[in-house]
């Protein structure tokens, strides 16, 4: 990349867009970009430096010298700012791809896997800071130490990605490294089954060189499967290990999961010849990310209640969020606002859905309205879920639906104060939980 280049994003407040956008920008660059609507995201961004317009894309919007055009990979072949990129002969490159290429120039460490991608990351990132080796970080989620952004510009040789299986992104990526937090079926608007799923990992860890290293969770059947007969270094972590009893003592985060994420990170950094303890000093310090089991106490009416965030939307999350809510709060009634992030996953993990919340450990359930993701649905499967079928299901009496709209005046009048409220989901349900 030339000193100073006109780069242009398309989909700029996206999670992973927005923090490569951040990358050009600490590197002198003259960044736009476009969305459909404002957010944190974009006001950071511009806050930054970066010039960003909301609203319905439009051709105008590339600057007409721009060099470097990057799009979400959301973004349709026929949207007018990508037929203007090509006009005007700038690189143009998925977000995927254009990380790909940032994989090359660094030692990358990859972190994958259906859940804790996130939480592995800054976990791993804060490590790796404490051991003054000072990373550079792409991460899906923002952190208090990397100033409530979601990437960290550093001046060492290390790469640390989350690098996601969605639309099998992660095959543009060439790590040295491939944590592989589990593995288990999700996405299957993409992926046809899990059959494939491990077949597109097996493709992804061939992306390793000789001397590369996969970091894998051995409490994982499926993480074996995809290893299996592999001649690459693998170091195993697992829950059952004496650490867990030490992290379990040591983490200001809850549950199991976080620990095994926690133990991802440990075992990453051993293979990078991290001491012991400088890592248990990270792990002890990190408090959480955004939506990642986010705790506030706040006030609907006259009543007091802890709110917790949380961005889970698959099962196997919804379990694990909620089970370490029971554990951090043992004594408290738990209730949890869920709304199911897109038709295509609420339809292939129906039964899933229905079993979590069957044995989910909380007093209250509400079920809202399934969030539609724009250009990854299908009409066919929309008439054949919905929520309330859902909580039909469920049969269970305190497992209840109600539109988003009723929520707010459901819970004025039936919290009695002292609740612990979990709202969970990757959709507009974030809005809600910002207005309470």
């Amino acid at each position: 990349m030339a000193k100073k280049e006109k780069v242009h994003f398309i989909g700029i407040g996206g999670i992973g867009v927005s923090a490569l956008a951040q990358y050009y920008l600490a590197k002198g660059n003259d960044v736009s970009g476009s969305d459909l609507a404002s957010s944190e995201i974009t006001a950071l961004l511009k806050a930054k430096g970066a010039k960003v317009k909301i609203g319905k894309h439009k051709r105008e919007n590339v600057p007409a010298k721009a060099s470097i055009v990057i799009y979400s990979p959301a973004v349709l072949e026929n949207n007018p700012e990508m037929v203007r990129a090509k006009e005007i002969k700038a690189i143009v490159q998925s977000y995927p791809e254009a990380l790909g290429e940032l994989t090359k120039n660094y030692f990358t460490i990859a972190v994958s896997g259906a859940h804790g991608k996130s939480t592995t990351t800054a976990m791993l990132s804060l490590i790796l800071k404490e051991a003054k080796l000072d990373p550079t970080v792409i991460i899906g989620t923002k952190l208090k130490e990397f100033k409530n952004t979601n990437f960290r510009m550093g001046k060492g040789k290390y790469l640390i990605i989350e690098a996601d299986e969605w639309n099998a992104s992660f095959l543009n990526y060439w790590p040295q490294i491939i944590v592989l937090t589990n593995i288990e079926r999700e996405h299957l608007d993409f992926y046809k089954d899990l059959e494939t799923i491990l077949k597109t990992f097996k493709e992804y860890v061939g992306h390793l060189p000789k001397e590369g290293m996969v970091v894998a969770n051995q409490d994982n059947e499926n993480i074996a499967t995809v290893l299996e007969g592999s001649k690459l270094q693998v170091r195993n972590y697992s829950i059952k290990q004496p650490e867990a009893e030490l992290l379990k003592k040591i983490m200001q985060v809850p549950g199991a999961h976080n620990i095994s994420n926690a133990l991802a990170a440990l075992t990453a950094a051993r293979a990078l010849g991290v001491a012991d303890e400088v890592s248990f000093v990270a792990l002890s310090k990190y408090t959480g990310a955004w939506r990642r089991f986010e705790v506030r106490t706040t006030k609907i009416g006259k009543k007091r209640i802890t709110l917790v965030s949380d961005y889970g939307h698959h099962p196997t999350e919804i379990r694990a969020t909620l089970f370490a809510a029971r554990e951090k709060f043992p004594n408290k009634k738990i209730w949890c606002i869920f709304q199911p992030h897109q038709y295509q996953r609420t339809f292939y993990l129906f039964d899933d859905f229905v079993r979590v919340f069957r044995e989910a450990p909380i007093d209250k359930g509400i079920i809202t309205d399934i969030y539609s993701v724009a250009g990854r649905e299908s009409a066919e499967i929309k008439k054949k879920v919905n929520s309330k079928e859902m909580v039909e299901r469920i049969i269970k009496p305190s497992v209840i639906y109600l539109p988003v709209k009723k929520i707010k005046e459901y819970l004025k009048k039936n919290l009695n104060g002292g609740e612990v409220v979990v709202i969970m989901g990757a959709g507009d349900i974030y809005d809600f939980s910002r207005q309470l």
